[in-house]
């Protein structure tokens, strides 16, 4: 798919690889673009829609209330959405002793987001025969997450939900894609130690032109960083010998304690 004309909604959108996303839909030509993020990002939000010419909407996307707000208030100023990129994320860490709150959180806005959207616009677009939808899950939603179990987990159930939509809904004009980024220069970035950045740091306006790319190609898996394909090769062909030398990842990087 072509963006250029096209509405899009990008969540997420007042930082990262959301703003540098919808930044790039503008330039190439997108007929609207609606910038979304939390309240507590407004002024931001509303500096990106300002320079490209789109609309701010605040949404909590862990709300499904939120999401078809953003989605009626899209519908209002440019009409049917033909693109949307889900992509709002946040990082907890700890492992299966996170608590209930961190795990809830992290389900809702990496897993639960992504079903709000698809409930509210499949329908539309299925009637018209065409729209997009592209969810942001991440490298650990193939492999792991070595020092946050939550994040890891509800990755991995977003790649899967992608799936399931691409297989429901792929032939009948709905694109699916889901990015898989590695390491990426954005507000989530934190120093100290990290398995994510063994393969490099992107910058966001990198990766938002891989998506574009992607888009054009309708490709389903966008991997920013290349080495994650033979990472997923070698964790398929034998798994006992991944899961050994993921460990010996952790000890290296995280000392054991990851």
């Amino acid at each position: 798919m072509l963006v250029k004309d096209k509405v899009c909604v990008v969540t997420g959108a007042a930082s990262g690889i959301g703003e540098a996303t919808a930044r790039a839909f503008a330039a190439a030509g997108a007929r609207g673009v609606v910038v979304a993020d939390l309240r507590t990002s407004r002024d931001r939000l509303a500096h990106v829609a300002g320079e490209i010419d789109g609309l701010a909407v605040t949404c909590d996307v862990g709300q499904e209330e939120d999401i078809n707000a953003l989605i009626a208030a899209t519908e209002d100023k440019y009409g049917p959405v033909d693109v949307f990129f889900s992509n709002a994320g946040l990082s907890r860490k700890g492992q299966e002793q996170a608590s209930d709150a961190d795990w809830e959180v992290s389900w809702r806005v990496h897993v639960m987001s992504h079903v709000f959207a698809a409930r509210a616009l499949v329908p539309g677009m299925l009637a018209r025969g065409s729209g997009y939808l592209l969810n942001t899950a991440s490298a650990a939603g193939l492999l792991a997450s070595l020092n946050s179990m939550p994040y890891g987990v509800t990755k991995h159930a977003a790649v899967a939900l992608a799936e399931h939509l691409a297989i429901q809904y792929g032939d009948r004009g709905i694109r699916v894609s889901v990015l898989c980024p590695q390491s990426v220069q954005t507000g989530m970035t934190t120093p100290g130690p990290s398995a994510a950045r063994i393969d490099g740091v992107l910058q966001a306006s990198e990766v938002a032109r891989m998506v574009i790319d992607a888009m054009e190609a309708e490709r389903f898996l966008i991997l920013s960083h290349p080495q994650v394909h033979d990472y997923m090769q070698r964790k398929a062909s034998n798994a006992e010998r991944w899961l050994t030398g993921m460990r010996r990842l952790r000890d290296r990087i995280y000392g054991g304690q990851g």
